[in-house]
């Protein structure tokens, strides 16, 4: 017998390429993201068109963003026909208010369990949380992990995706930990910058052995 939490988002990072967002979707993940922010894994939006364009339309589409213009994403959102948003950087309530997509808003976590921003402050605004590892310097993506135990505050607030650090190694233990509402990978699943389609199938069938306990 299966957990009564089956996860509503499982969800890969950083796609960059036909062929992985196949390998992903195949192994398992309801969601791609795809980063249109300064960073190794940045798409650019006619790439990304051309992707979302070969996608079954179940899959959720999530266009990553830090502190961009709403016009911008708005552009951006409408062009790759997205399904999602999801912001690292200040953006605040306000700013989240602007889209009639579903907004995620990443909540960075530090050492000692304090947020930044408090998702408190989203109330009413923003349903969907992901909790990533605070570092100073960066917006995300850091292959970190944070005590998971701060997850639970952030619960509170909203529908909740675990993020940062997680790999084919502590997946399990993660989602043990926190039953979260969702879960978030990039480097985790990359050898050399790049994913890699082993550890995207092993990081699946771990995720498959958490749900089926």
């Amino acid at each position: 017998m299966g957990r009564e939490n089956k996860l509503g988002m499982i969800k890969i990072c950083g796609i960059k390429n036909i062929n992985t967002a196949t390998i992903a979707i195949n192994a398992g993940a309801n969601a791609l993201g795809f980063v249109f922010a300064k960073s190794s894994r940045k798409i650019f939006p006619e790439d990304a068109k051309k992707i979302i364009q070969n996608l079954p339309k179940n899959i959720l589409r999530v266009g990553v963003f830090v502190n961009a213009p709403i016009s911008i994403v708005k552009e951006i959102a409408e062009f790759c026909d997205l399904t999602a948003l999801q912001f690292h950087g200040t953006e605040n309530v306000d700013y989240c208010r602007e889209y009639k997509i579903k907004v995620i808003k990443a909540i960075k976590v530090s050492e000692s369990g304090q947020l930044f921003p408090h998702p408190e402050s989203y109330k009413g605004v923003v349903k969907y949380f992901l909790s990533d590892t605070y570092q100073i310097g960066t917006e995300g993506g850091t292959g970190k992990v944070f005590p998971w135990k701060n997850l639970e505050t952030i619960k509170k607030y909203g529908l909740t995706i675990l993020a940062g650090g997680l790999n084919p190694n502590n997946v399990f233990r993660a989602l043990s930990n926190t039953n979260p509402w969702g879960v978030d990978v990039s480097s985790g699943v990359e050898t050399m910058g790049c994913k890699d389609e082993i550890k995207i199938k092993e990081y699946m069938e771990e995720i498959q052995r958490w749900k089926n306990g």
